[in-house]
């Protein structure tokens, strides 16, 4: 069972004890990222992830990393839409020695200038990078027609232009606003004493002072209308995002969602897989998600098809689509979907790293924590009407959103043929 502690300064600290385990995760949580960003300075939250990780007052680039490594330990960081996390897997005894470098990075990180133009180069690579992968590329296209003009539509690494246009004065700002204690979910898990956690993070923490948060600009209520996005690539498979807006994380037919999602596209057994994979073999790679956001969501068929069978697939999409808003899901699937995500919570919750994963997330995003038990119970409300009741809400036909990347250039004749199909 977790502990919470709120530290007078705001900062919250909590613990989940593995009494049989000899590691130890350890996060610190930053309530910020791509969405409190702005088209002027789109990436920044990701750049200065990249940037703590080059030098402290106390410690060079090169030195943070043998602290950690050479006590046999890992590291490392993300930024989502809603927070940025850095995190440390080592052995519960060197409990000190991780609190110590997280600490270090997000409070004394110097963004020494020749350091700031290394790691924008490296970024510029990522971004490319990423332009050169379609089948994760489309995701962004996806997004960009799900929230236009809205942050939440912007890519998370930013582009050449803006990472190129971000300063060390830039980065400062950035830090100064949002890595501030009361902005700061500090989360250890596995052999830990939650009170020797609180007083580290008490005696690290206790000179700095909490700074009031800008909100971030809320998203749309709208689902929008149907649109398609095109990029135009020389690929030998057309890669695809087929969506809609979705459910916040505190929506109450979010569990509906997740298992709708399951049977669906969530693993092998479900409905598309069957059809377009297994039944007629126009793809390889072939599923469902969720994304759920603290105000909003979405909800997405991605693929990767042959180039000749675009329609086809889609078409069988709309049709599955369809299906789930007019009939109700048999009990067999019901109770197979119920199963597939009670049985992968508990094991990823075996992990030491998962369960911090687990419980910063939600105290980042919603502010609380859901034990396993609860989101276990609300599942098994779950029935086949409320089901039925996700699938008449979201996947409305004027709403559909579809990103497509690949050697097609008909994209007004794609619309067309959507229409009349879905």
């Amino acid at each position: 069972m977790h502990k919470e502690t709120v530290l007078d300064n705001g900062l919250k600290v909590v613990t989940n004890r593995f009494p049989d385990v000899h590691s130890l995760s350890v996060g610190l949580w930053i309530r910020t990222g791509g969405r409190y960003e702005t088209l002027k300075n789109q990436g920044i939250s990701h750049f200065m992830e990249h940037m703590l990780f080059k030098g402290t007052k106390r410690r060079s680039c090169q030195q943070i990393k043998q602290d950690i490594e050479e006590k046999g330990g890992a590291f490392n960081a993300f930024t989502s839409e809603e927070c940025v996390c850095y995190y440390i897997k080592i052995l519960s005894r060197q409990l000190p020695l991780a609190c110590n470098v997280l600490s270090d990075m997000v409070l004394n990180s110097v963004f020494n200038t020749e350091e700031i133009e290394k790691e924008r180069k490296v970024i510029f690579e990522e971004i490319r990078m990423y332009l050169d992968l379609p089948m994760q590329y489309v995701h962004d296209l996806l997004d960009g027609l799900l929230w236009p003009d809205h942050p939440l539509g912007l890519p998370l690494a930013g582009t050449c232009d803006t990472v190129g246009a971000i300063n060390r004065k830039d980065l400062k700002a950035q830090k100064d606003i949002f890595y501030v204690p009361n902005n700061i979910i500090a989360v250890a898990c596995g052999e830990i004493n939650h009170n020797e956690f609180v007083a580290i993070m008490k005696k690290t923490f206790n000179k700095k002072k909490p700074v009031r948060q800008p909100a971030f600009e809320k998203a749309p209520s709208s689902m929008g209308v149907r649109q398609t996005g095109f990029f135009h690539k020389d690929t030998e498979q057309t890669h695809l995002c087929l969506g809609f807006k979705g459910l916040s994380r505190k929506h109450p037919l979010r569990y509906g969602l997740a298992l709708l999602n399951i049977i669906l596209g969530g693993n092998m057994s479900s409905r598309l897989f069957n059809e377009i994979r297994e039944k007629r073999s126009l793809a390889y790679e072939i599923g469902s998600s969720v994304k759920s956001y603290s105000d909003t969501g979405s909800f997405f068929i991605h693929a990767g098809i042959d180039n000749r069978k675009l329609k086809q697939a889609v078409s069988i999409m709309a049709r599955e689509l369809g299906k789930a808003k007019k009939y109700l899901v048999s009990k067999r699937e019901l109770d197979m979907a119920k199963e597939y995500f009670k049985s992968g919570l508990l094991m990823a919750l075996e992990s030491t790293m998962s369960n911090m994963l687990f419980l910063g997330e939600q105290l980042s995003i919603t502010g609380k924590i859901l034990t396993k038990d609860k989101i276990l119970d609300e599942i098994e409300k779950v029935d086949a009407d409320m089901i039925k009741e996700v699938a008449v809400k979201l996947f409305k036909p004027k709403a559909l959103k579809l990103a497509v990347i690949g050697p097609q250039m008909e994209e007004e004749g794609v619309n067309s043929w959507i229409k009349n199909i879905y």
